[in-house]
């Protein structure tokens, strides 16, 4: 007993002096970098005390402008540096070594857990390889049915409110974003939009949101000690509802597969594309290899999906429909699009539709560059890096500020002007690659950004062939709230007039 003592003495010791001298040259580098003050426990956080939810993205906001366009802030012990210009982001997102995502998503794998948003190295990898094919173009050709037929539902629905009320179209979006991707990635219908008014998963997932964000500014709820909180018992209240919708998704399409042998596939790629099942899901492809893929992974990979696949779609869409019913000009010129390409069509019924309509997706890069679904990522440095002649050592945490890249008024003049034009082909030639990037990029770039684009072009082609949309509130009285996705705060106001 003595001598192990001893040894772990030994050890122990050893292990504090090569932190210490780990932290001696962290400091060495990191406070070179300008940023706000910092105190012992907290760090920076302090910033965000007291700060109301809805002031928490000004303040980030009035931070960066301060001391961009690289600075440094403390989580309690833990240094971040944040960087916001396109050759900066570009070191950060095109290496295949800066992989591992930062810690803010420590908060969030209760949630998700070891999914494609959030595993590393060779699990992620080796996901990544296995999910990629159901997101393929001749994959995405079959969803079209599933995306036509929630569309025109959609239109429908919103016929009851086509009488010049003014009411809330975000729930209305956020049902249908959650039919389409239970029923093309998951294989299984929900219904959502059967009733609007509410939704368990997605009351869950917004205040689920709204709870990990102020964890991360909150320097007393990091650690597990934080589910002894009412705050953490809250939130435990909610991860229960979000697993328990996505495990009886997973087990409504098990049953499937179960009451029709014919069903199941082979997940082999060729096989997938060959197939005479239209729907094929990548649930289908989780399930199909459940012999490797324990039924936990299953699970948060589809917590995954649901989460990715509907709420940044809906944000993505409703942020269109904002800035469209606010530009009335732009709508006119969106809506002789849809009359030219689709003619007596309520909707796009083909890719070959979709590709089409240029000027819309000119519309929807816009709005995803004003208002990015994601606006902040977050890597850990893993290899000693150079940005803006700083060395930002390993084991640091480096904040890319997809906002503010493209809200960059060198990059983008007047950058809160709504301007479609900004995204013709001439107008982007000469644009760095990493000026816009709402679905990242490099080897972690979104892998469902096709799948995303498609969605929302033909849910907006369908609103606005039936509708003609203005939009109550303005871009200078719309509060963002920038948490895991960026939304408005009171949702998106409209008044809809029949066509």
């Amino acid at each position: 007993m003595f001598y192990a003592l001893v040894i772990f003495g030994v050890i122990l010791l050893w292990v504090l002096k090569n932190h210490m001298k780990w932290r001696k040259e962290i400091l060495n580098h990191i406070e070179k970098i300008d940023g706000p003050k910092a105190y012992p426990f907290i760090g920076t956080l302090y910033l965000f005390f007291g700060v109301k939810r809805s002031d928490v993205y000004k303040t980030i906001c009035t931070t960066a402008e301060q001391y961009k366009p690289v600075f440094r802030t403390w989580t309690k012990s833990t240094p971040e540096v944040h960087i916001m210009k396109p050759e900066h982001i570009e070191i950060v997102l095109r290496s295949s070594v800066l992989i591992t995502k930062g810690k803010i998503y420590e908060l969030i794998r209760p949630w998700l857990g070891e999914g494609l948003l959030i595993s590393t190295g060779a699990k992620w990898f080796q996901r990544r390889k296995m999910i990629t094919p159901a997101f393929h173009f001749r994959i995405l050709e079959h969803y079209m049915e599933v995306f036509v037929e929630k569309s025109k539902q959609l239109v429908n629905i919103l016929e009851s409110k086509s009488n010049g009320e003014i009411f809330d179209i975000y729930p209305y979006i956020t049902h249908c974003a959650l039919d389409i991707i239970c029923e093309t990635a998951m294989g299984v219908s929900v219904n959502a939009m059967d009733d609007v008014t509410g939704n368990s998963y997605v009351d869950s997932l917004y205040r689920a949101s709204e709870l990990i964000i102020r964890r991360r500014f909150t320097p007393w709820y990091h650690s597990n000690l934080y589910y002894l909180f009412p705050e953490g018992k809250e939130f435990q209240k909610h991860l229960n509802v979000l697993h328990g919708f996505t495990s009886k998704v997973i087990g409504d399409r098990k049953q499937i597969l179960k009451d029709n042998p014919n069903k199941k596939i082979n997940p082999t790629f060729d096989d997938m594309l060959t197939s005479s099942k239209k729907r094929l899901s990548f649930l289908d492809l989780l399930l199909s290899a459940n012999e490797t893929i324990p039924d936990k992974d299953i699970r948060e990979e589809v917590d995954t999906f649901m989460f990715e696949g509907h709420d940044t779609t809906t944000a993505g869409i409703c942020w269109s429909l904002f800035l469209i019913g606010n530009n009335q000009d732009v709508q006119g010129k969106v809506y002789e699009e849809l009359k030219q390409i689709l003619g007596d069509k309520k909707c796009p019924e083909s890719i070959s539709d979709l590709s089409d309509l240029k000027y819309l997706e000119c519309c929807i890069k816009e709005a995803l560059r004003i208002y990015p679904s994601v606006p902040f990522i977050s890597r850990k440095v893993t290899e000693d890096i150079e940005i803006n002649g700083y060395k930002i050592p390993k084991g640091v945490y480096c904040n890319l500020h997809i906002h503010k890249v493209h809200r960059d008024p060198e990059i983008y003049p007047d950058p809160m002007k709504f301007d479609p034009d900004r995204f013709l082909p001439e107008n982007t030639a000469k644009r760095h690659p990493y000026a816009y990037v709402p679905f990242s990029a490099g080897p972690r770039n979104c892998i469902g950004q096709k799948f995303a684009m498609y969605e929302e072009k033909t849910i907006l082609a369908a609103i606005l062939t039936s509708y003609k949309i203005t939009t109550i509130d303005s871009q200078s009285t719309v509060n963002e709230l920038a948490e895991l996705i960026m939304r408005p705060e009171q949702g998106v106001r409209i008044r809809l007039q029949k066509r």
